[in-house]
């Protein structure tokens, strides 16, 4: 399955790309991303979505470590609620355990791991398999966010003891020195943060037992959720596309980077469909611009994605045991009431 992560990992984009003169509308329509992404933190993007728009970034600004100082610019606000579990542990040890058995929540795109090799610790970066392509950007973003991770537990003023990273160097050492404090090690086998093994026994100012328990809770739910979450993400993506015309299986895999076959198996493990997903969005979708619009059928049609308006009757028909006039009138709409409704709530290109 493809790799996803929550969009809170582009928290800040909009201020972040305005500071190095970027339209940040503009580049997430390249790389392919919702215009409104950035309004809904808690959903889900493909991973490599991002991987897209770190490397458009760095491209059209000219800022070679675009990444990294995106990771450092952002804090550790992304990791939304995982965040309250982490800071509410009782040592650091115990936050970063649960910061690597939870990561995966927030984004499936790599995992994170903590190893102690006598005296240091190495907290580590790797992406999985299926994106072992990863680019420097987003590996540095990832570098970015850890650095600032770690100062929120062990203070403002604490420094690696060394940073390793798989790539080569993108920009000038003394630029990487003055972000990190230090000169990374380049093409090594990692991505990771070393630092001093007794840090790990450091009690967290903001512990809460009460509320880390809590917490932990809510994270096991929202594991055991988590492979549940794909046809409702799919039918998100359905009900975006559609107002734009007829949607297909292809176009919502290729935007989720998966094949075809990969994303019907992957909804019938989930016990749906494609097909039934569509036909459930088309309905919820009908129902209610029939409710609060004033568009014609024949326009609601196209924006179902019906090739004329006999087809829309007919689907009308089958949901609902009446056709769409007639649905109107028994709801006891009429069409100054739509007016108003639209006024208020549909939005500007439906209006226009």
């Amino acid at each position: 399955m493809t790799q996803f992560s929550r969009a809170s990992s582009l928290a800040r984009f909009d201020e972040f790309a305005a500071k190095n003169g970027l339209d940040y509308q503009q580049m997430l329509e390249l790389a392919g991303l919702p215009a409104d992404v950035l309004g809904h933190p808690e959903s889900l993007i493909p991973y490599q979505r991002v991987e897209i728009l770190m490397d458009l970034c760095a491209s059209e600004s000219g800022n070679p470590l675009f990444g990294l100082e995106y990771g450092l610019f952002q804090g550790v606000d992304i990791f939304g609620p995982l965040l309250y579990l982490l800071k509410n542990a009782q040592t650091v040890q115990e936050s970063l355990i649960e910061l690597t058995h939870f990561y995966h929540l927030h984004s499936s795109g790599a995992l994170v791991t903590i190893e102690q090799h006598g005296s240091l610790v190495v907290l580590s970066y790797k992406p999985t398999l299926e994106s072992e392509a990863t680019g420097r950007q987003a590996i540095e973003l990832a570098i970015g966010v850890g650095k600032q991770l770690l100062h929120a537990l062990f203070g403002k003023g604490w420094q690696p003891n060394a940073v390793y990273l798989q790539s080569a160097p993108g920009a000038d050492l003394a630029d990487y020195r003055r972000l990190l404090g230090l000169v990374p090690q380049f093409n090594s086998e990692t991505n990771s943060c070393v630092f001093d093994a007794a840090l790990l026994r450091a009690p967290l100012s903001e512990s809460d037992p009460v509320l880390h328990s809590l917490m932990r809770q809510h994270m096991e739910k929202l594991d055991r959720m988590s492979l549940k979450e794909l046809p409702a993400y799919v039918q998100h993506l359905i009900s975006s596309f559609l107002p734009n015309g007829r949607v297909t299986v292809e176009q919502v895999a290729d935007y989720m980077m998966l094949s075809r076959r990969t994303l019907q198996r992957h909804l019938a493990e989930e016990e749906t469909s494609f097909q039934q997903l569509l036909e459930n969005t088309r309905k919820t979708m009908a129902t209610r611009y029939l409710r609060e619009s004033d568009v014609s059928l024949t326009q609601l049609s196209g924006m179902l994605g019906y090739g004329d308006l006999v087809a829309f009757s007919r689907a009308f028909h089958r949901w609902t045991g009446k056709s769409p006039r007639q649905w109107r009138k028994d709801e006891g709409i009429d069409a100054s009431s739509r007016r108003l409704i639209t006024r208020r709530k549909m939005p500007a290109w439906v209006k226009g």
